[in-house]
């Protein structure tokens, strides 16, 4: 399996706590592809690709998460869709051209809100203002105050390579001995603290894995592939542009003779005209 594009979830035998360690390239790449963002915004963007695989890895459900950033800095809203498969898209909308980089200066003031929709049972939405410096930070608050599980995240972007990384560990709550549990976690990320970038954009995982803590018992899980996958297709425009009725539908149509619109996230063209929305609505009282 390639060394990049690939999710590895680990144990530590031993010791109280579990990680995590992304490495993207093509995934990264594709989402980027062709929207022209300013080097700031492909550096954070690459951050929120890495933290929002490392968030889906934590939680044992079927279904998607979405990692928003919305402030009343340059960058507006900011946006990472994926699933449990670690099918992910993203996407960034400015409100000003902008050179800025960091979290702050791009964002602004601002809230990240995590939405999770299981496909078993009712969406769940966390919020937390964005407060701290660094978007790794920021995703450690909320394990804080959502799950009170203390968690440290890493986030790397390279966008001259157009590769992107993260790594995680998170204290097990699995015994009584709380002591022994903070001491095992605080020991874990000593070691994960020394992790390089040119190291997490170069090595497989498991010489990283073995750099850091080769002292230490790892039993690693099967990896999970990463991609670039964008849930739009014909019959989901479609069925939104119709939410606006037959009578706005017709109207638009007869001053433009068809109705033209592009996913945020992928860029795709999709047209329609008077024909496709004749089969839809007919579609739709049978």
């Amino acid at each position: 399996m390639s060394t990049q594009d690939v999710l590895h979830r680990y144990l530590f035998d031993n010791m109280h706590a579990r990680g995590e360690l992304v490495q993207l390239e093509k995934t990264y790449q594709d989402i980027i592809a062709d929207h022209n963002y300013p080097a700031g915004v492909k550096a954070l963007l690459g951050e929120m690709l890495s933290a929002t695989c490392l968030l889906t890895a934590t939680l044992k459900f079927e279904g998607e998460i979405t990692v928003q950033l919305q402030g009343d800095g340059p960058v507006s809203y900011l946006a990472i869709n994926g699933d449990d498969q670690q099918n992910m898209r993203g996407v960034a909308k400015l409100a000003q051209t902008t050179q800025a980089t960091g979290l702050k200066a791009l964002i602004g003031k601002g809230t990240m809100v995590i939405t999770i929709r299981p496909k078993a049972g009712e969406p769940y939405q966390g919020i937390v203002a964005l407060e701290k410096d660094t978007l790794a930070d920021c995703l450690a608050n909320y394990f804080e105050t959502s799950d009170q599980i203390p968690t440290s995240v890493w986030l790397f972007t390279d966008i001259e390579q157009g590769k992107a990384a993260g790594a995680l560990v998170q204290l097990l709550p699995d015994s009584e001995d709380k002591e022994q549990q903070l001491a095992d976690y605080n020991h874990l990320c000593q070691l994960t603290q020394t992790i390089k970038q040119d190291e997490i954009f170069s090595l497989e995982a498991h010489e990283l894995l073995y750099r850091l803590y080769h002292q230490e018992e790892v039993r690693i899980f099967e990896p999970q592939t990463v991609k670039f996958r964008c849930s739009c297709s014909e019959e989901k425009v479609l069925t939104a542009i119709s939410q606006l009725g037959q009578e706005e539908i017709a109207d638009i149509l007869a001053e433009q003779g068809e109705i033209t619109t592009n996913c945020d996230f992928c860029l795709t063209t999709y047209r329609f005209d008077q024909s496709h929305f004749a089969q839809y609505f007919s579609d739709k009282k049978h």
